[in-house]
Order: structure tokens, then C-alpha cells, then sequence
């Protein structure tokens, strides 16, 4: 605290009165969503992970510095629109009907990892959100230095990440981004990486008949696959960019965004701590006819 010389007259005393009024209502809610105190998950907000605990984000945190390089947009966040929420084992115990009273229309969850683990929170998760109405999916975070595409898109499938034409079910993602383990690129070249990519999105899109959607940033897809193009026609692109501009930067070889994380330490009210926020890029029918592959 410091202390003020003298006091405040006129017009500078009653914005700074204003200001002060709005940093405590903006305190109150960060600390009331879901009903409980929304502190950041000491776990979760940790640079080293161990295998199995990777999650939507966890790679720039890692080779950003951790939670330093992921600024909270609190109002400056773009809430308007279509908006939803990812979430895995670390968001613990969620009252997803409280998550779509505060408006949050889709979310995608941790399905799988890699070729042997699945998230403990995924058989809970998916079945609750799909009855509280909210649109659901699941996704798969991808170890390109342990397996081939094919066989991880088997594991994903066959363990949460098939989908169905039920009108609350999205088409799975597959997360590739700075590996939270090792090496950024996985140890692979651009040209393995673009193989690997290939042989997950064939895989799955034969196993289901869908376009697996790709999460990733723009350093990571440039570096590591080299720019590639080859995704442009086929996979809608979700893009994770923490930032305060009014949209976001897009890796190159993708036409535009179709889902934008642009925060990893939002609140939501049914979700105890940090979530990671997400916009859509359209409207809810638009979400729907990417659901239903209309």
C-alpha cells in the first residue's frame, strides 16, 4: 500500500473512486465463480508435468516460463459470441449444469494421451456435459516421438474420441503443440512431422468419416512442420493465442480460425480455478453444422 499526499479533488477523486469500485467487483468475481474461491490450481500452473498429465496449453507454459507467459485478459477478454471452455482431470470436479447457465455452449475435454493413458476425469465429463446441454468433444494430446499417427488415432478412437450425429457431439481434436516432455518438434524434421500429421487425419477420418479438428499455436506449426499447407482444405483450425488483440495470429498454411483459445486462466461459474476460455468463430448454428457435418 502507499499513502497519499493530499487528498483527491473533483474529477480526480471520483474516478479514482470509480476505479476502485470496479477492481472490487472485478475481485469479487473471480473469487465467486462456481461458488468457490478461484485461486490457481497450484498443479496445474506448474512448469514440469509428468507424462499423462499434459493438457490443452501445457507446451507454452513450458517454453514460455510457466504461468508468466500466460496473462489473464480478465475484462478484455473476448466473452461475446459463441463461447466455450477445454477442460481435463485438472479442472477436478465440474457442475456442468452451472457451466451452461453462465452461457458456455461447447467444450472439448482430454480424452487420451499419447499411446497409454486416459484422462480419469473423461468418463464423467463427457456424459455430464452432453446432459447439461452443452455441446461436447473430446480431444487427444498428441506424443509424435512414441508411436505413429495411426496407432495414437486408434487409441483416441476407441477410447472417447469417436463421435456421433446427435446434435451435442463435436469432432475430435488432435493437440499438437511444443512438447511439454522434451524437444519442441518431438526430435522429428518438418517433413516426419507433416507425415505424422497425415497418418493421424487419415486414421481418424476413416475410422469416423470426420475431419479431426487441430489445436496448435502459431511458433509451433510454422517451426515444426515448416508452414505447411497441407492441412488448409482439410482440418478446421483451433488456434491457441493469449492476447488481448481482437483476434488472433494464425499459423501459416490455414485460411482463418474456426476456434480461438484466447486465454488459459479464465473463470467459469461450475469450474473451481483457472479454465481456459474459447471463442467460436460464427454463430451457434455454425457450431451445430460442425457437430452434425452439415
Amino acid at each position: 500500500m502507499f499513502s497519499v499526499p493530499r487528498p483527491l479533488a473533483g474529477p480526480r477523486r471520483r474516478i479514482a473512486t470509480a476505479l476502485g469500485v470496479l477492481g472490487a467487483a472485478l475481485a469479487l468475481t473471480a473469487t465467486t465463480a462456481g461458488g468457490a474461491t478461484a485461486a490457481p490450481q497450484p498443479d496445474r500452473d506448474r512448469v514440469h508435468v509428468e507424462p499423462g498429465e499434459a493438457y490443452m496449453g501445457v507446451g507454452t507454459r513450458v517454453h514460455q516460463g510457466g504461468p508468466a507467459g500466460a496473462p489473464s485478459l480478465g475484462a478484455l477478454a473476448p466473452t461475446g459470441g459463441v463461447q466455450g471452455i477445454d477442460v481435463s482431470h485438472w479442472q477436478g470436479s465440474i457442475n456442468w449444469t452451472s457451466v451452461r447457465g453462465a452461457g458456455i455452449q461447447f467444450a472439448w475435454m482430454k480424452a487420451t494421451e499419447g499411446t497409454t493413458y486416459k484422462d480419469p476425469s473423461f468418463n464423467t465429463n463427457y456424459p455430464a456435459a452432453y446432459r447439461a446441454g452443452v455441446i461436447r468433444g473430446a480431444y487427444h494430446f498428441a506424443r509424435p516421438n512414441v508411436s505413429s499417427g495411426a496407432t495414437q488415432a486408434n487409441y483416441f478412437v476407441n477410447n472417447g474420441g469417436g463421435w456421433s450425429r446427435d446434435n451435442l457431439t463435436l469432432p475430435g481434436v488432435l493437440d499438437i503443440e511444443h512438447n511439454p516432455y522434451g524437444a519442441m518438434c518431438y526430435g522429428l524434421s518438418t517433413t516426419q512431422m507433416r507425415s505424422w500429421i497425415n497418418d493421424f487425419y487419415n486414421t481418424y477420418k476413416s475410422r469416423t468419416s470426420r475431419d479431426v479438428v487441430i489445436y496448435t499455436t502459431a511458433s509451433w506449426w510454422n517451426t515444426c512442420t515448416g508452414n505447411w499447407t497441407g492441412m488448409y482444405s482439410k482440418s478446421p483450425l483451433w488456434v491457441a493465442h493469449w492476447t488481448s488483440a481482437s483476434s488472433p495470429t494464425i499459423p501459416s498454411g490455414f485460411p482463418t480460425w474456426t476456434v480461438w483459445q484466447y486465454t488459459s486462466t479464465g473463470s467459469v461459474s461450475g469450474v473451481s480455478g483457472n479454465v481456459d476460455r474459447n471463442q467460436f468463430n460464427g454463430s451457434r448454428d455454425r457450431l451445430l453444422a460442425l457437430a452434425n457435418n452439415t
